[in-house]
């Protein structure tokens, strides 16, 4: 900035120096200051626009890291997923089968949560959806997680019990029946012998002589020991645990008590005509989770392959029952 300024004067026709005062100077100084300020401003726009900072630039790759690190993540939680699901279906149709246990129900397992929003202080931000959805899918993947370690311990209780679970399983033939010849009757739609219709035979009949001894077919707490001239007639029903109980009907007499423990083998009353019965035979059940199965498939401790065999097939040719 010149530090004087020259005027015309027309009049001497020469140029007088014109001195400025403190006001115009400050004036003028303001106004360089406030135009310098406005270009800087404008440089600094254009820059921003067009240039990232150190801080940008910084930021920039740090998101991208993070992106990375989310894909990732997703990665192994894909392969967590499968994994999870290889060991839920293994448990459900492996140890639980092998256990005689109930599957975990699906809806436990996929089970979500429930209620006020857990994930309420995760919203609000620029990646909050990527953040939430990460979230929730760690949250499912932990109670998987839990679920399926509580389950194995259950099997684990489960298999140190198996040794009492093998006794207690009704796995012999209830009667002395070595050459199988007193099998009478089997499991299914049979005649009945009275009433001479077709009628569901929730059991096994095998014919043999009164007083004949009956045998527990497995380790066993007495539940009742009932007195009837009808239906089962006098019959004692064992509870061995494991959801299995197990029916023997038509007695001629009991040789139990109720709450008395018993051993497979141990002689628990005696064969009779009691009931609705045509002949002296003992009418043979089980049941497990209280629904009745088919005792021919449980005497694997009892017969040979062979013998197996040939007791299938007495039993399914036998068309009547003697109950």
């Amino acid at each position: 900035m010149p530090k004087s300024k020259y005027k015309f004067n027309p009049e001497s026709l020469s140029f007088d120096k014109v001195k400025l005062g403190f006001r115009a100077v400050l004036l003028r100084g303001l106004a360089y200051l406030v135009g310098s300020l406005l270009i800087a401003i404008v440089y600094y726009m254009i820059f921003a626009i067009f240039f990232d900072s150190p801080k940008e630039k910084a930021l920039l790759r740090e998101i991208d890291q993070l992106t990375l690190q989310y894909d990732l993540i997703h990665r192994e939680m894909n392969d967590l997923d499968k994994v999870i699901t290889h060991l839920q279906e293994t448990d459900d149709n492996l140890y639980r089968t092998i256990f005689e246990a109930e599957p975990i129900p699906s809806t436990l397992r996929e089970g979500g949560e429930g209620g006020v929003n857990r994930y309420k202080e995760l919203e609000g931000y620029n990646n909050s959806s990527i953040v939430i959805e990460t979230t929730k899918r760690l949250d499912k993947i932990r109670k998987q997680v839990y679920l399926q370690s509580k389950s194995f311990d259950e099997l684990i209780e489960l298999a140190k019990r198996k040794e009492d679970m093998l006794k207690a399983v009704p796995a012999i033939l209830p009667i002395s029946n070595k050459d199988l010849k007193r099998t009478a009757s089997g499991y299914g739609l049979r005649i009945h012998p009275i009433y001479k219709i077709i009628k569901f035979h929730a059991g096994m009949d095998f014919t043999a002589p009164t007083g004949t001894d009956i045998y527990a077919t497995g380790d066993a707490t007495v539940k009742a020991v009932v007195s009837a001239k009808r239906g089962l007639g006098n019959h004692v029903i064992l509870d061995h645990g494991f959801g299995y109980e197990s029916i023997y009907a038509h007695m001629d007499k009991a040789n139990v008590r109720v709450g008395q423990k018993v051993s497979r083998g141990d002689i628990i009353g005696f064969v009779g005509n009691t009931g609705t019965s045509v002949a002296p035979h003992l009418h043979y059940e089980i049941k497990l989770n209280g629904n009745n199965v088919d005792p021919v498939n449980y005497y694997f401790n009892d017969l040979s392959p062979e013998e197996y065999e040939e007791m299938i097939e007495i039993a399914s040719k036998t068309g009547q029952s003697f109950d």
